[in-house]
Protein backbone atom coordinates (compact mmCIF):
# COMPACT_ATOMS: atom_id res chain seq x y z
CA UNK A 1 0.00 0.00 0.00
CA UNK A 2 1.36 3.09 -1.08
CA UNK A 3 0.98 6.23 1.19
CA UNK A 4 3.41 8.74 -0.65
CA UNK A 5 1.79 10.91 -3.66
CA UNK A 6 4.17 12.90 -5.91
CA UNK A 7 2.68 15.52 -8.14
CA UNK A 8 4.28 16.63 -11.73
CA UNK A 9 5.84 19.93 -11.80
CA UNK A 10 3.52 21.63 -13.46
CA UNK A 11 1.18 20.62 -10.37
CA UNK A 12 3.95 21.82 -8.20
CA UNK A 13 3.57 25.36 -10.10
CA UNK A 14 0.16 26.44 -9.83
CA UNK A 15 -0.23 24.96 -6.49
CA UNK A 16 2.52 27.47 -5.52
CA UNK A 17 0.73 30.27 -8.11
CA UNK A 18 -2.57 29.26 -6.01
CA UNK A 19 -1.02 29.20 -2.51
CA UNK A 20 0.50 33.04 -2.94
CA UNK A 21 -3.05 34.21 -4.70
CA UNK A 22 -5.57 32.66 -2.19
CA UNK A 23 -3.43 31.86 1.36
CA UNK A 24 -5.02 27.95 0.68
CA UNK A 25 -2.18 25.56 1.87
CA UNK A 26 -1.14 22.98 -1.44
CA UNK A 27 -3.25 20.21 0.39
CA UNK A 28 -6.78 22.15 0.56
CA UNK A 29 -5.87 23.27 -2.81
CA UNK A 30 -5.74 19.93 -4.03
CA UNK A 31 -8.85 18.58 -2.07
CA UNK A 32 -10.67 21.46 -4.08
CA UNK A 33 -8.83 20.39 -7.69
CA UNK A 34 -9.57 16.54 -6.72
CA UNK A 35 -13.22 17.68 -6.39
CA UNK A 36 -13.33 19.67 -9.49
CA UNK A 37 -12.15 16.92 -11.50
CA UNK A 38 -14.55 14.27 -10.10
CA UNK A 39 -17.25 16.41 -12.02
CA UNK A 40 -15.95 15.96 -15.35
CA UNK A 41 -17.36 12.49 -16.61
CA UNK A 42 -14.62 10.94 -18.04
CA UNK A 43 -12.25 9.01 -16.28
CA UNK A 44 -9.01 10.77 -16.03
CA UNK A 45 -5.64 9.05 -17.41
CA UNK A 46 -2.91 8.16 -15.01
CA UNK A 47 -0.76 7.50 -17.72
CA UNK A 48 -1.58 11.47 -18.96
CA UNK A 49 0.64 12.17 -16.25
CA UNK A 50 3.32 14.57 -17.32
CA UNK A 51 6.02 13.77 -14.58
CA UNK A 52 6.86 12.94 -11.04
CA UNK A 53 8.97 16.23 -10.22
CA UNK A 54 6.68 17.87 -8.29
CA UNK A 55 5.54 17.92 -4.46
CA UNK A 56 5.67 14.89 -2.43
CA UNK A 57 2.36 14.40 -0.04
CA UNK A 58 1.77 11.70 2.55
CA UNK A 59 -1.93 10.09 1.60
CA UNK A 60 -2.93 11.34 5.04
CA UNK A 61 -1.94 15.31 4.23
CA UNK A 62 -3.94 14.85 1.66
CA UNK A 63 -7.21 13.36 1.95
CA UNK A 64 -6.98 13.41 6.18
CA UNK A 65 -9.85 11.85 7.80
CA UNK A 66 -11.88 11.71 4.55
CA UNK A 67 -9.78 9.20 2.67
CA UNK A 68 -12.47 6.61 2.68
CA UNK A 69 -14.89 9.40 1.38
CA UNK A 70 -12.49 10.21 -1.64
CA UNK A 71 -12.12 6.71 -2.22
CA UNK A 72 -15.59 6.16 -2.49
CA UNK A 73 -16.35 8.99 -4.67
CA UNK A 74 -13.22 8.08 -7.10
CA UNK A 75 -14.69 4.45 -7.06
CA UNK A 76 -18.28 5.47 -7.71
CA UNK A 77 -17.02 8.26 -10.78
CA UNK A 78 -15.01 5.18 -12.27
CA UNK A 79 -18.03 3.06 -12.36
CA UNK A 80 -16.25 0.25 -11.07
CA UNK A 81 -14.54 -1.15 -7.88
CA UNK A 82 -10.58 -0.21 -7.54
CA UNK A 83 -8.26 -1.52 -5.08
CA UNK A 84 -6.10 0.68 -2.96
CA UNK A 85 -3.37 0.53 -4.95
CA UNK A 86 -4.97 2.45 -8.37
CA UNK A 87 -6.96 4.80 -5.88
CA UNK A 88 -3.63 5.86 -4.32
CA UNK A 89 -1.57 7.30 -6.20
CA UNK A 90 -2.61 6.65 -8.83
CA UNK A 91 -6.63 7.95 -9.70
CA UNK A 92 -6.30 10.68 -6.94
CA UNK A 93 -3.14 11.92 -8.19
CA UNK A 94 -4.58 11.72 -12.01
CA UNK A 95 -7.40 13.77 -11.14
CA UNK A 96 -5.06 15.86 -9.24
CA UNK A 97 -3.60 16.90 -12.35
CA UNK A 98 -6.64 17.39 -13.94
CA UNK A 99 -8.11 19.29 -11.78
CA UNK A 100 -5.40 21.90 -10.92
CA UNK A 101 -5.47 22.66 -14.42
CA UNK A 102 -9.39 23.39 -13.57
CA UNK A 103 -8.65 24.94 -10.65
CA UNK A 104 -6.24 27.47 -11.91
CA UNK A 105 -8.70 28.49 -14.91
CA UNK A 106 -11.36 29.54 -12.44
CA UNK A 107 -9.21 31.46 -10.45
CA UNK A 108 -8.10 33.10 -13.22
CA UNK A 109 -11.66 33.68 -14.84
CA UNK A 110 -12.72 35.30 -11.28
CA UNK A 111 -9.88 37.49 -10.96
CA UNK A 112 -9.25 36.86 -7.13
CA UNK A 113 -9.88 34.28 -4.14
CA UNK A 114 -13.49 35.88 -3.16
CA UNK A 115 -15.12 35.58 -6.61
CA UNK A 116 -12.82 32.27 -6.65
CA UNK A 117 -15.18 31.08 -3.72
CA UNK A 118 -18.02 32.62 -4.44
CA UNK A 119 -17.92 30.96 -8.21
CA UNK A 120 -16.65 27.65 -6.55
CA UNK A 121 -19.46 27.41 -4.11
CA UNK A 122 -21.77 28.38 -7.46
CA UNK A 123 -21.23 25.11 -9.25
Amino acid sequence: MNFRLRTSKYVEEKLKLLQASTNLTPNILSRIAVSLSLKIPEKPDPSLIRDSNGIEFNRNTLTGEFDYVYKALITQHAKTEIADEEYFPDLFNAHLERGIEILDNEYKHAGNYEKLIINLLQK
